[in-house]
């Protein structure tokens, strides 16, 4: 998968798209996923632009790795999951829909399944208040 700089991330990195922002530090962003599989997941994106896990920096890496298990942390303790879904998808056979790459935090609870991936755009109010209950357990570097 080529990266393409008219990417939604990409723009949303720029500042020419919104998004529902949870964290952000200088190697990685965290917003809330427009397309939700379940209620409170959200997406890290490095800032490295990079479509698949196989171009992305060492230190690109290590810096979305360690926002990942803090988002991850931070929605266990906000939501009370059962457990929480990490997940990261390289080219389009793997289900990859965005060009650059980017790391799924999904809660999950025993028996509701997940709605499908990039289908239905959510409510803004409703991913707002999840991302508030998530920034409020947020422990930044």
């Amino acid at each position: 998968m080529n990266y393409d700089d008219s990417n939604p991330f990409a723009r949303i990195l720029r500042g020419e798209l919104p998004c529902i922002k949870v964290a952000e530090n200088d190697a990685a962003l965290a917003f809330m996923d427009l397309m939700p599989q379940a209620d409170g997941h959200l997406l890290v994106v490095p800032k490295e632009a990079v479509a698949e896990i196989f171009e992305l920096s060492d230190t690109a890496m290590v810096a979305s790795m360690r926002m990942t298990q803090k988002l991850a942390i931070a929605v266990r303790a906000a939501l009370r999951p059962d457990g929480v879904f990490i997940g990261q998808f390289n080219g389009a056979a793997a289900g990859q829909t965005v060009p650059h790459v980017h790391f799924h935090v999904i809660p999950r609870w025993a028996g509701q399944p997940l709605k499908l991936h990039a289908r239905d755009v959510a409510d803004t109010a409703t991913l707002e208040a999840f991302a508030q209950r998530i920034r409020a357990h947020w422990r930044a570097d």
